[in-house]
């Protein structure tokens, strides 16, 4: 007996998630930081009659800082800052990233720090200094002061200071102009003898007298010259190159403070916490008034949205609370002896405990800060090394960017190499947003040659 071959029709269930509009609006209201979800609520409070507030509205939340005084530095280097004629011819050098349109400093610098420091007590140490910078790149806080806020050694500091100041632009963290002016040599290759001396004696140089400086740095008129060249190529205030918005006071979404008996006292700001309740008797007088279906239907799905968005919110101040509580029982070492006993910590540790998904966490930390008795952290400096994404706000860890590095460039076409720059443009259309100088080094350290080498190895293996 032959077999009957045709059509057929077979039914298979396959598990799988749909995201609601209802899900979806409580993963972005999850997401969003505490003047993103103010305003939000503000907007919502406008357009929904159902919806009132619980108590009278806080303060506001956006009280702008003053940029620090540089006026010390100034006086320090006989006003030679001031004064630099330095024109910028080599802003296209090679390393030299040229920075993202509205992309600020520190949001440039911060997500360098995420990928470049592996070590989570060198972030949080790069976080407060960071948080120091002047509209210039200069580091403005005291690291005395600093190391006993934090717990750490000021050696530790110390030894962190050049390696921040190498990342993108050069020179950013500096505590003087020579140690900005030096770091960008440094990055050149350039920082020879004769230029350290140069660099230690800008004061003669700021007052003009030539001669004196030609006699401190050991050089002829012709050679000061060229170093004076090569000096006034550089960028005194390396972060004036960024937008230059006003800063604003971190609030803090969380407070922590010591318990009398010990312990911490972990609960959430209540400036940035909406209070928000349904409008019952509002809504029993629309329904009652209501004329035709259009009108009950609108007030049907006004309700839905108020409680979506009352529900939501309860479920954001939990969730956050949650996760703090648990990062600060995990980091309790940092809190009472500082940062030597951070403990390194990842996504999944936390989510496991807390029984939350590692996006959800991602969530929940992202532009989320704590005011602590050693400063105001934002949540995610607590886990180990990832970028933001700008996809989902998700974290991509270190490890996949370099895995995507390789993958791109052993699908590219051997006759046209991708550049790290290009490389950058790519990732970024993917949604990460990196430093042409992170894509440097992750490439670097996966062993793999530079766009011209490949491209001379390809040509020859042909």
């Amino acid at each position: 007996m032959g077999t009957s071959i045709g059509p057929r029709l077979n039914l298979r269930q396959t598990p799988s998630l749909a995201l609601t509009p209802e899900l979806r609006q409580a993963i972005r209201i999850l997401q969003m930081p505490a003047t993103e979800l103010i305003q939000h609520v503000e907007q919502e409070l406008e357009l929904n009659p159902l919806l009132e507030r619980a108590d009278p509205p806080a303060g506001s939340l956006e009280a702008p800082s003053a940029p620090a005084d540089r006026s010390a530095q100034q006086s320090e280097d006989g006003g030679f800052a001031e004064r630099w004629s330095g024109t910028g011819e080599d802003d296209d050098a090679p390393g030299r990233d040229i920075p993202s349109r509205g992309l600020s400093l520190r949001e440039h610098l911060a997500s360098q720090i995420a990928t470049d420091l592996l070590d989570p007590r060198d972030r949080v140490i790069a976080l407060a200094l960071l948080e120091s910078l002047d509209e210039a790149g200069y580091v403005t806080a005291d690291i005395n002061d600093l190391a006993e806020r934090l717990g750490a050694p000021v050696g530790r500091i110390e030894r962190l200071l050049p390696r921040l100041q190498q990342l993108d632009p050069p020179g950013v963290f500096a505590r003087s102009l020579a140690e900005c002016l030096g770091a960008q040599l440094t990055d050149r290759g350039l920082l020879d003898e004769s230029m350290q001396r140069l660099l230690a004696h800008l004061d003669l140089l700021a007052g003009s007298d030539f001669e004196r400086l030609a006699d401190r740095v050991g050089v002829e008129g012709p050679a000061l010259k060229r170093l004076l060249s090569t000096l006034r190529r550089l960028d005194p205030k390396p972060g004036l190159a960024f937008d230059q918005a006003t800063p604003e006071t971190v609030v803090p979404d969380v407070l922590m403070q010591p318990r009398p008996g010990g312990g911490w006292a972990i609960e959430l700001n209540p400036e940035t916490l909406p209070k928000l309740i349904v409008n019952r008797r509002y809504h029993a007088e629309l329904v009652r008034t209501a004329r035709g279906t259009e009108a009950l239907s609108y007030v049907s799905e006004r309700l839905a949205s108020a409680k979506w968005l009352v529900r939501a919110l309860d479920q954001r101040a939990r969730t956050i609370l949650k996760v703090a509580s648990e990062i600060v029982r995990r980091q309790d070492g940092f809190f009472v002896h500082g940062v030597e006993r951070l403990k390194p910590l990842v996504l999944r540790d936390v989510a496991a405990t807390v029984k939350l998904h590692e996006s959800t966490v991602s969530r929940a930390t992202s532009n989320k800060f704590m005011a602590t008795p050693r400063g105001t952290f934002e949540l995610r400096y607590f886990f180990a090394t990832a970028l933001p994404s700008g996809a989902d706000g998700d974290a991509i860890a270190a490890e996949a960017v370099k895995r995507r590095i390789r993958e791109l460039i052993d699908h590219e076409d051997p006759k046209a190499t991708l550049s790290d720059d290009r490389l950058v443009e790519m990732l970024r259309e993917g949604g990460v947003e990196i430093a042409r100088r992170t894509v440097a080094k992750y490439r670097e350290s996966l062993r793999i040659p530079s766009s011209v080498e490949r491209r001379r190895r390809k040509a020859f293996e042909r």
